[in-house]
């Protein structure tokens, strides 16, 4: 257990986590908020001990059997001391609160801002620069010279109150693009992204009103990408969250992907969360195919046609038993129970507002060639 002495009231602090939970319900108590535990509370969880290890080892092997299906590992690539170092590091969040346009949110995870910000305890960020401050009196003077009111870059898409911008990591955004990492890194456990933005494009979805267009998500994308990624990071905002721009932004990656006429997958590893996003995805957009083509169809049909990288479409349609054996070969069919599904979700879609519309996509992929020095 971590503590420190605040020197403005000599109030003692202590950091507490809570063990078997996610690292983003840590948080620092006052001393006042601790009390002490009584022998008898430790006997009674000892004697509960075992049922709580059977519920934990069983949503354990359900993890595992969704990580099977895909490489998934939170720390792939870094050896056991890599491992230690990194969550040494990073055990204990910096920042604790962040103040984004009209927002006040608490934070998740620590997040390496530079120095001169790192040991604050609550930052405020300009909506539209993303330039960070210590204190709102300097956001306050800042906010009377910076002048516009949405993100910078192209506005690539724009449909009722829902925009999307693309900025450039390299060039004159690139310190933009820093901020937004550093910002993102705060609700994000395992990313690694935050000087090194120049070989990435960042996608803002912006929520627009007559104020001006207001950051509730991103995801950022490799301009190349050698294992066919469409998407690196994706976050939103905790304020925007369970609002559908989750699957807005997997929808729009794909989007993407068939404007460039290549498959696309998100990089690996997936968060809990992002693999059941994804599997979703995947599952309607397959289906929905299905139930619309009449006559023969390939793997590499479909997987063309959504822009789903193979192995995606593989997966997906094994999860789902629609691939079957006859007379000698494997082949794709759709069940009566699978088109019942289908056409229950559909009905769901007709009130959706956050559908993405191809249509007011106004983007053209960009050619990068890679320079050799």
């Amino acid at each position: 257990m971590e503590n420190e002495l605040d020197e403005k009231t000599e109030i003692r602090r202590y950091y507490i986590h809570y063990d078997d939970y996610d690292r983003r319900l840590d948080e620092w108590v006052e001393n006042s908020q601790l009390r002490p535990r009584k022998v008898d509370e430790f006997s009674q969880e000892a004697a509960q001990g075992d049922d709580t290890g059977k519920r934990l080892k069983r949503v354990s092997r359900a993890e595992a059997q969704a990580e099977s299906i895909h490489v998934n590992d939170e720390h792939a690539g870094l050896d056991e001391e890599s491992i230690k170092e990194h969550h040494e590091a990073t055990r204990i969040k910096n920042i604790e609160r962040v103040v984004v346009g009209k927002f006040d949110i608490s934070t998740w995870y620590f997040s390496p801002f530079p120095e001169e910000f790192r040991h604050c305890k609550k930052l405020w960020f300009c909506e539209w620069c993303m330039k960070c401050f210590r204190n709102q009196t300097t956001l306050h003077r800042h906010n009377r010279k910076c002048n516009t009111k949405h993100p910078p870059g192209d506005e690539i898409y724009r449909k009722d109150n829902i925009s999307v911008f693309e900025v450039d990591g390299k060039g004159e955004n690139k310190q933009y693009c820093q901020n937004l990492s550093f910002l993102g890194k705060l609700f994000l456990d395992h990313k690694t992204l935050y000087y090194d933005v120049d070989p990435f494009l960042f996608y803002l979805i912006c929520h627009c009103d007559e104020h001006g267009c207001h950051l509730a998500a991103y995801f950022s994308k490799e301009k190349q990408s050698q294992d066919e990624y469409n998407l690196a990071c994706i976050l939103t905002l905790p304020p925007y969250q369970r609002k559908g721009f989750g699957k807005f932004m997997i929808s729009f990656s794909y989007e993407l992907s068939k404007k460039e006429g290549k498959p696309g997958t998100p990089e690996r590893p997936l968060s809990d969360m992002g693999y059941i996003a994804y599997s979703s995805y995947w599952k309607y957009e397959m289906l929905d195919l299905l139930a619309k083509h009449e006559g023969e169809i390939s793997i590499k049909d479909i997987s063309e046609w959504t822009c789903i990288k193979t192995e995606d479409v593989v997966i997906t349609l094994q999860r789902l038993g629609l691939i079957r054996y006859w007379k000698g070969d494997h082949i794709v069919s759709i069940t009566e129970e699978s088109l019942k599904e289908l056409e229950t979700w559909r009905e769901k879609q007709k009130n959706n507002k956050m559908l993405v519309d191809p249509l007011k996509l106004q983007w053209t992929p960009q050619i990068y060639v890679k320079t050799w020095f």
